[in-house]
Parts: C-alpha cells; sequence; structure tokens
C-alpha cells in the first residue's frame, strides 16, 4: 500500500491526517465504537472480553481530516504469554498515536483497572491529547455520569469529556470531529474509499473467530485461533477461502465440531454470508479443525494476529 502525495488530496483546503488510539478495559466498547466510526465493520465485536488480539486500523473520513483509528487489545492484568503480548500491543498503538481515547463503562465507573491504565497514561501520554470517552451512558443517570467524570478529571487532566454510547451513536459525532482537528495537517495516508488497513485474509479469520467465540460461549474461552490458509480469486467474481480452526486440546475439537458436525456448520454459515456482504460478492469458505497443543507458544500465530511474539516474554 502507498501514501498519497500532495498531489492526490483535494484542493478544497487544507487536509489533516493522524492516528488516534482507542484504550480502555477489556470489554469497554473500543471495538464497537471503531466499527461506528468507521461506519463499517473492522473489528470483532462479541459479548467476551479481550476478543481484540491485533492492532486494527480503521480509516475514518471527517471533512478534510482523515481519522486513522488503532483498535487496541483491552488492557488487562497479563497472566499467558499471549496476555502479554496483547498487552504490549495496546501500550504499543498508543505510542505511535497522534491523539488518545480512553473509553470507561459508564455504569463499571472508575475500576482498579482504570485506575491503573491512568497512571500509566501520566507517562506514556507524552504531552499528546487525550480525551475521555464515557460510554454505555444509557445504563446510568445524569448525576452518576457527572460525579464519574469529575472523578476522572481529577485523576488525569483529560483535554476532553465526551458522553457517548457507541452501540447507538449517541454523542459519537461530536468525538470524531473534535478528532478530526486533533490530527496534524497533512496528505492523506489511505485512500478515502480504503476503510482499513487490513488483509482480507486476517479480516476472513476475524471473522470466523468472532462466530466461534458467539457461539461457543464459555466452552473454550480463549484457547482457539483461525488462520486463513488458503484464498483463491474465481473466474466468476467469488471467492475460495480455506481456514483452519487451531485448539489446544482434542477435547475442544469435538465441541467446535459439534455433533455430527452441525456446530462448525453453523459457524461456516454465519461467517461465510458476513463475509460475502463485506466484501460484496459470493464466498465459498471452507473450515478444517486442528489441535495444535502449544500454539500459544508459536511465534507464527502471534505474526498471523498481529503481535509480536516477544512481547510475550
Amino acid at each position: 500500500m502507498t501514501d498519497l502525495t500532495e498531489d492526490d488530496t483535494p484542493a478544497s483546503g487544507p487536509t489533516r491526517a493522524g492516528f488516534v488510539a482507542l484504550i480502555g478495559e477489556p470489554n469497554a466498547g473500543k471495538s464497537t465504537l471503531l466499527n461506528r466510526m468507521v461506519g463499517a465493520k473492522v473489528s470483532i465485536v462479541t459479548h467476551k472480553v479481550q476478543t481484540t488480539r491485533a492492532r486494527i486500523r480503521g480509516v475514518c473520513m471527517a471533512g478534510q481530516s482523515q481519522i486513522v483509528f488503532v483498535d487496541t487489545p483491552g488492557l488487562f492484568r497479563p497472566r499467558r504469554r499471549l496476555d502479554r503480548a496483547m498487552v504490549a500491543a495496546a501500550w504499543g498503538g498508543a505510542a505511535d498515536a497522534d491523539a488518545i481515547v480512553l473509553l470507561i463503562e459508564a455504569h463499571r465507573g472508575l475500576t482498579e483497572g482504570v485506575k491503573t491504565i491512568l497512571d500509566a497514561l501520566v507517562h506514556r501520554a507524552g504531552g499528546r491529547p487525550v480525551a475521555l470517552a464515557i460510554n454505555k451512558i444509557d445504563r446510568v443517570k445524569a448525576e452518576t455520569l457527572l460525579g464519574l467524570s469529575e472523578r476522572m478529571n481529577e485523576a488525569f487532566a483529560f483535554n476532553r469529556t465526551f458522553m457517548i454510547s457507541a452501540e447507538k451513536g449517541y454523542g459519537v459525532d461530536d468525538l470524531r470531529d473534535w478528532l478530526a482537528g486533533e490530527v496534524p495537517e497533512g496528505p492523506w495516508l489511505y485512500p478515502e474509499d480504503q476503510i482499513a488497513d487490513l488483509p482480507m485474509r486476517m479480516i476472513a479469520a476475524e471473522i470466523t473467530r468472532e462466530k466461534l467465540t458467539l457461539r461457543l460461549h464459555e466452552e473454550i474461552p480463549y484457547q482457539l485461533t483461525v488462520e486463513t490458509e488458503k484464498w483463491e480469486e474465481r473466474q466468476d467474481g467469488s471467492a475460495r477461502v480455506d481456514q483452519i480452526v487451531y485448539v489446544a486440546r482434542d477435547g475442544h475439537k469435538g465441541i467446535v465440531l459439534g455433533k455430527g458436525g452441525e456446530t462448525i456448520k453453523g459457524i461456516s454459515t454465519a461467517a461465510r454470508a458476513e463475509l460475502a456482504e463485506f466484501m460484496g460478492r459470493p464466498v465459498h469458505l471452507f473450515l478444517q479443525v486442528k489441535v495444535r497443543p502449544n500454539w500459544l507458544e508459536e511465534a507464527e500465530r502471534y505474526s498471523e494476529m498481529g503481535l509480536d511474539f516477544r512481547d510475550g516474554d
């Protein structure tokens, strides 16, 4: 992918472009906010925590500004190598950004996890603008929101505070417009019609992993990953996509397959439909399930997820 040059940008006034990191605890709504801002689904959204593994970039156009969102994994206390790599990726995304948005849940308030993030922000913000976005405001009363805003701003000097509902869209335009003015002047970084800096292979894998996570509930929390093994463009305009679902145990394979293969068939059907809608053309999706007991310790798996294996040390 090549960056645009000065000559490629519109002539109606100066353009702006920059990176914005969305940080917060797991399940705070970062992926939902990213998808709402971009206007398309580019990040996995489930009811489970820690589902965003890679730093997914979504591109949002706001007037003459191009905002490139870095959707980071949720910040939490890491225990496994994968956890440590995810937390390192989150702070790495913040370090590379021109502005930072801390997203918290209105009904959870100032949790211990949020306090830890605030303490880290004091050292990591580096003078960049930091906004507070209090999400899911429809779940609490107005006086509770005001009290939470006061406590948060006493703990850290935020440039702006926004009350939003990422799911319903309340307040999201105001946040977007503010960010549009905070990114630096300069040529756009991506073509105007590009919504994500992410290979279709990875988007396809993320869609399938989302369907697996939704379908399997608590049976296999985070012990699986999906890789797009083969991508074939066909003459009729369709695409054949072959993916492998890696699980850590033999017992997990049976759960993913289901009785008579019904579970994997349902997952494949749901993933194929969403991928076809996303691409705007027919997709033939084929899934295999394989057991790799040590996939959480394989550097190659981390590269597929956009993470650095060494960050887990």
